[in-house]
């Protein structure tokens, strides 16, 4: 299997053998599509987040639940993603949105891996002609129960849990988009910027294994992550295999799902409880 990130470097020497994916999503609305096509690396397909990525929103479940893994395999098909396709995902932050389409595709058992420093780090031209796959054939698979975890297990003692928002939404200062402030009691934080550095490439495995050792994270740790809706925390979860650690699980309703029930404890400020 490919490993969860290349450089440019392995794109460009392996380039007809992958599919490009282009998984760009803005938080505050902006459209992913209409970034694609001003300029887009060369033969990438867009791939629309909150279409095959996830299902509808509900309070119950948070703004990006898991879509079924039919909807996952027709979205996939489509854009000519095939079983045995190695898919090679970027966006123009870090990685923190296209994350959700590698790990996806990594916990199903396919090869898929992020670009190192997305769309800003392809010193070549880019195209803004849109491809027409031809549709493939992708099988689903359903998402391994091992691989994920819901409101009791961010709430065990046992787990490192590990809380991908940005500092001052985990200490509540502001909420944007959720039911209310502040993280899971007893979650530390570890932002998915603190795994880059200032181009947006991953930090070497040294640091990466120092940030997680900060939060508790050991060799034999049970991690969980999460963030506001499931798709950063996909981020920390590669990173954390990069550096060779526990490969970790998703609360895939993350902060949207747990923050919408005004029953369950909420901490505020820097400390995890």
């Amino acid at each position: 299997m490919v490993p969860p990130v290349v450089a440019p470097s392995w794109l460009r020497a392996h380039r007809r053998e992958v599919v490009l994916a282009d998984v760009r999503w803005y938080l505050d609305g902006r459209s992913g599509r209409a970034a694609y096509d001003a300029g887009h690396l060369p033969g990438a397909v867009f791939v629309d987040l909150d279409r095959w990525l996830a299902a509808p929103a509900a309070p119950g479940a948070g703004r990006h639940p898991l879509p079924e893994p039919e909807v996952f395999a027709e979205g996939m098909a489509r854009l000519g993603i095939g079983d045995a396709d190695p898919v090679v995902a970027y966006d123009d932050a870090g990685g923190v949105v296209a994350a959700r389409l590698v790990w996806m595709l990594r916990v199903t058992g396919h090869e898929a891996a992020l670009l190192d420093g997305g769309v800003a780090a392809w010193d070549g031209p880019l195209e803004q002609a849109a491809p027409e796959p031809a549709p493939a054939v992708f099988t689903p698979r359903p998402w391994p129960a091992a691989r994920l975890a819901g409101v009791e297990d961010v709430l065990d003692p046992a787990a490192v849990v590990i809380d991908a928002r940005d500092p001052d939404r985990y200490r509540g200062d502001r909420e944007p988009v959720d039911p209310r402030a502040g993280h899971v009691p007893g979650a530390v934080n570890v932002p998915t910027r603190a795994t880059l550095d200032g181009s947006g490439r991953f930090r070497p495995v040294e640091e990466l294994r120092r940030t997680f050792a900060a939060a508790g994270v050991t060799a034999d740790s049970d991690v969980v992550s999460y963030c506001g809706s499931g798709v950063t925390a996909c981020h920390d979860l590669l990173a954390l295999e990069l550096a060779g650690l526990p490969q970790g699980r998703l609360y895939a309703g993350s902060w949207s799902q747990y923050s919408a029930d005004p029953d369950r404890p909420v901490a505020v400020g820097d400390r995890p409880s």
